[in-house]
């Protein structure tokens, strides 16, 4: 048997990246595959094609995780067509790098509403389905530079370190209906995101790297399957760093 086998789970921000490597993993591994967007494009398109010939039921929202009154209108979407949801990754993520005195209080505030208020949002919204179920397994994006710090990055690590604090606490405030909250905490990943970093950065990043590579995005999918699954039935409020010993 399949890991996720008859599994509803929703991906936040997945139409690419390491969103996109969860939604056709858990796909793999049986479950339905529930998957958010800004807006319909190639991407979207051609992940839900990918999906539904795995033979899985699949279905795209175009949704901005940001926004609550979206995410209560997505909860109510999958209540109405799904019955229930098992599995949440909040995913949703962006970056506006910048130095805390050239950053604006446009890009600080940016980051903190798609990288962290979308965290709120969508636990707020599935929250009480899944205490109804009395289960339920939610995975947070987070980064390790929510963990470390990183120059230039103050709002995206602020963000990140906020997804922890919050995962900790869900996991003690749902944890006595039997769901779990755990982060994931990825270190130099090779997305779009990273592989537009300048070479100097990348290069910077990589002598740091016990394993000397960066990470891929299956690399970080692959944690948040054994997080989704029974594998991990007795794992909450944990964050597991994905980052070749970055540490």
């Amino acid at each position: 048997m399949k890991l996720l086998e008859n599994k509803t789970a929703l991906i936040t921000g997945a139409s690419r990246g390491i969103g996109r490597s969860h939604a056709l993993l858990f796909a793999d591994e049986g479950a339905n595959i529930i998957f958010t967007d800004l807006q319909e494009n190639e991407n979207s398109a051609s992940l839900l094609e990918e999906l539904r010939a795995k033979g899985v039921r699949a279905d795209f929202l175009a949704s901005n995780a940001a926004d609550n009154a979206q995410a209560m209108d997505v909860a109510k979407w999958v209540g109405e067509n799904y019955g229930r949801l098992d599995i949440l990754v909040n995913n949703a993520g962006i970056t506006k790098d910048q130095l805390i005195l050239r950053m604006s209080v446009e890009d600080w505030n940016l980051v903190m509403d798609v990288n962290l208020r979308s965290v709120f949002n969508y636990t707020k919204a599935f929250a009480p389905m899944m205490m109804k179920q009395r289960a339920g397994s939610i995975i947070n994006i987070s980064s390790i530079v929510g963990v470390n710090g990183n120059a230039g990055q103050c709002n995206y690590a602020s963000s990140k370190a906020g997804i922890i604090g919050f995962t900790k606490s869900i996991a003690k405030e749902l944890g006595s209906r039997n769901i779990r909250c755990n982060a994931v905490a990825p270190g130099f990943i090779e997305t779009p995101m990273t592989r537009a970093l300048p070479e100097e950065v990348r290069k910077d990043w990589m002598t740091k790297i016990p394993l000397r590579r960066g990470g891929l995005d299956s690399d970080v999918a692959k944690v948040s399957l054994f997080l989704a699954s029974e594998l991990s039935a007795y794992v909450t409020g944990q964050v597991i760093q994905v980052d070749g010993g970055l540490g």
